[in-house]
């Protein structure tokens, strides 16, 4: 085996200072011809120099010796010229070890030095030599110039993942000098591209000391699908979803149902780490998909996520309301049938916690999301459970199952009645039970407030006060047993009087059912955020089902079909998200009233509520203002709540409190004992409800008693009630007619 390139370029000069003085000119000649030949194998230009010039000048000294040596002079000079050449070897020598190119490090060498050993001692200094050769130092030979002299890289750590090999460090100089290096400088001398470099941002760091990163060989290519071939859902998660730019980066899809590629089910996996947040847009542009036809399911690990990829929704026919009626009273844990998840499984909220007391539930739904009907079952489930209810519904006439109610405040002012009513009821279950558990043998109590932003937005006459009682039901009332069902529109803030107490009660107490919100009004995010529905935005819920919209435009002209009933899929009206305690949202769908709740009632009468003072002063308490003229000091015992009741403005003042023209009105001549009598005009109102009532032999509300003698609800209120006093008229429910 013959000698290798380094061997030869190392020992040539030793050869060309020796032959020459033993073999005459020819073979100096031939020596010198033999060192030019290292051009041959490619040594580099600084090496070459100093062969060819210890060449030269070993050859030159060996003539010389070989013509004293022919001359028959001394012997020791012609010895002596061997030292010229000598030296010119040990010159080259030093040369050699100045100027030997460390190997070009490409994946190969590195593990075969790490494996073999051969000629560097670890991977780390393979790294750390071309590091000093090109960039830092400490030396600088002639032809090349170093990047940034005394750049040290410091703490090397070197990481190879299979085929991805990584090393990191720090660029440090000393105190005062500032890293000049650039991840161009570094891309050329480790030969990567640019993109596989990554220096730290000179903002976060000092400026003489920055980190580095180094990726030497290239992370594994994302799997490329091929245009236009069949792809699967794996491929598709892989390519669009799981990739850092998609929906849910760094996920893995596990298919576990597949029947074709508009109808499959899997698990994303993220491993080890949280998924997190997941924007259903993202994920349905990136599957190509509608949002309507993805389900997500949260699982128990924060790392999976349950995908549901539909080409009908599995809701669009909808759960009839009459094939459930045996799920519709509580259950021995206090739950009630809602609707259908999207699995298929029933999707149950709690009206009752056993042993505890009662529940709260947050609804939001916008027009024509289902809001009403899904308020109408869950008075029907209350009625089948044994739960009176206490409905304030601010917006007249708008619950169709009202009836099923204990207590109806229908209207504005009316409804304001109701919440002090159940404040009322509070106190007094409060005062008659000291002890939180006591045992339930009055009967739940529901407190349904409908179109709650009509009472607790600013824009509200009655704002202060409403805020004021719903933030002390919602803190207090679930260990007497009283529950609060709170409706609004949209989840903002501003439909709860920007009050962080009510929405955060309402969600600690209970559960939460989102509907369908105007655009631009339903983000569950940011000042509106609700744990366990983070990203959500109802305002993506669409109002038809796919295709849909094509079938309406199909116009039919024979006329207007009065018999004709909705069915489930002509909207999806009642889908929407359940987010139960304990649990994240699930997307679900209501019940589908295919007969009107309250005719399930069997025509029994509403449960009712147990009599105690607060019950039977109730006329005067719903008319008792229960905090002062600033909207304050609420009051806080049943004792001054009966005191203040007793003191209330007679029907006269009250009417005048609802009217400010009346304020200044004139007082009529004063009754027996003082009190001052109604006017004529008032008076005269009397004659007239009670020929209405009993003309019309049904029972009427206040309002439609109003609208029929075209006379303020205002004033036609109080007149009822000091009627009622009389025993001349009845009300049930809210509902008047002669006695």
């Amino acid at each position: 085996m013959g000698p290798t390139r380094a061997q030869f370029i190392q020992y040539a000069p030793a050869a060309l200072a020796v032959v020459p003085l033993v073999a005459g000119p020819w073979s100096a000649l031939a020596a010198a011809a033999a060192g030019a030949g290292a051009w041959a194998v490619n040594a580099s230009a600084p090496v070459l120099r100093s062969l060819i010039g210890c060449g030269f000048t070993a050859t030159g000294c060996g003539i010389a010796a070989h013509e004293v040596l022919a001359s028959g002079m001394n012997p020791l000079i012609a010895l002596g010229l061997a030292v010229p050449a000598g030296a010119a070897a040990l010159a080259h020598h030093r040369n050699l070890a100045g100027h030997t190119p460390v190997p070009a490090l490409t994946p190969a060498t590195i593990t075969k030095s790490a494996g073999t050993g051969a000629g560097l001692t670890s991977q780390e200094q393979v790294i750390a030599a071309f590091w000093a050769e090109f960039i830092s130092g400490p030396t600088q030979t002639e032809g090349r110039k170093l990047i940034q002299p005394g750049a040290a890289l410091e703490h090397l750590v070197l990481q190879v993942d299979g085929g991805h090999v990584v090393f990191t460090g720090i660029i440090t100089l000393p105190p005062g000098q500032q890293v000049r290096v650039r991840e161009g400088d570094i891309a050329s001398v480790y030969r990567v591209p640019i993109s596989q470099i990554e220096l730290g941002d000179p903002k976060h760091y000092a400026p003489n000391a920055l980190p580095v990163t180094v990726q030497l060989t290239a992370p594994a290519a994302q799997p490329q699908i091929a245009a236009g071939a069949p792809t699967t859902p794996e491929e598709l998660w892989a390519a669009y979803v799981g990739v850092p730019e998609g929906a849910m980066p760094g996920t893995s899809l596990t298919v576990t149902r597949y029947d074709g590629p508009l109808d499959w089910e899997g698990i994303a996996t993220r491993d080890r780490r949280a998924i997190g947040t997941v924007n259903l847009q993202d994920l349905a542009g990136n599957l190509d998909l509608e949002t309507i036809q993805i389900a997500l399911a949260p699982g128990d690990k924060p790392s999976q996520m349950g995908i549901r990829v539909m080409r009908e929704h599995a809701l669009m026919h909808g759960t009839m309301l009459s094939s459930v009626l045996d799920e519709l009273a509580m259950d021995s844990r206090g739950y009630v049938r809602a609707g259908t998840y999207v699995d298929g499984r029933a999707a149950l909220l709690p009206l009752a916690q056993p042993g505890s007391g009662a529940r709260h539930l947050y609804l939001v739904g916008g027009s024509r999301s289902g809001k009403s009907g899904l308020l109408e079952q869950i008075l029907l489930s209350a009625h089948r459970s044994g739960i009176a209810v206490v409905l304030a519904s601010p917006q007249a006439g708008t619950i169709a199952g009202a009836s099923l109610s204990a207590y109806l405040g229908d209207g504005l002012d009316e409804a304001m009645g109701a919440l002090r009513l159940a404040y009322a009821m509070m106190l007094d279950r409060e005062a008659r039970y000291r002890s939180p558990a006591f045992p339930f043998t009055d009967p739940l109590i529901l407190v349904v407030i409908d179109e709650a932003h009509m009472l607790l937005s600013a824009s509200s006459p009655y704002h202060l006060e409403a805020k004021a009682i719903v933030e002390q039901l919602t803190r207090r009332s679930l260990k007497r047993g009283i529950g609060v069902v709170l409706a609004t529109q949209t989840p903002l803030a501003e439909d709860l009087g920007n009050s962080t107490v009510i929405r955060s009660q309402l969600l600690i107490g209970g559960g939460a059912v989102f509907l369908r919100c105007a655009k631009g009004q339903g983000s569950l995010v940011g000042a509106n955020a609700v744990e366990g529905a983070e990203g959500i935005d109802l305002s993506m819920i669409p109002s038809q089902w796919p295709g849909q919209y094509a079938k309406v435009a199909d116009r039919d002209m024979s006329g207007l079909a009065t018999e004709a009933a909705a069915a489930p899929e002509d909207g999806t009206f009642g889908l929407g998200y359940l987010l139960t305690p304990g649990s994240q949202a699930v997307q679900f769908r209501s019940l589908h009233l295919d007969v009107p709740p309250v005719s399930l009632a069997g025509g029994e009468r509403p449960v009712g509520i147990e009599h105690c003072d607060a019950w039977r002063e109730r006329d005067a308490i719903a008319r008792t203002p229960m905090v002062d003229k600033r909207g304050k000091n609420l009051i806080g015992s049943l004792a001054d709540l009966l005191a203040a009741a007793e003191g209330a403005p007679s029907s006269q003042e009250s009417a005048a409190h609802h009217n400010p023209a009346h304020l200044h009105a004139v007082p009529g001549p004063a009754r027996p004992g003082g009190a001052p009598a109604a006017s004529d005009g008032q008076e005269l109102i009397k004659p007239r409800i009670l020929e209405l009532l009993q003309e019309h032999a049904i029972p009427m509300t206040a309002e439609t008693i109003a609208r029929k003698l075209e006379i303020p609800a205002t004033r036609v209120k109080p007149r009822l009630s000091e009627l009622k006093k009389r025993g001349e008229v009845t009300n049930e429910n809210g509902l008047w007619q002669a006695a």
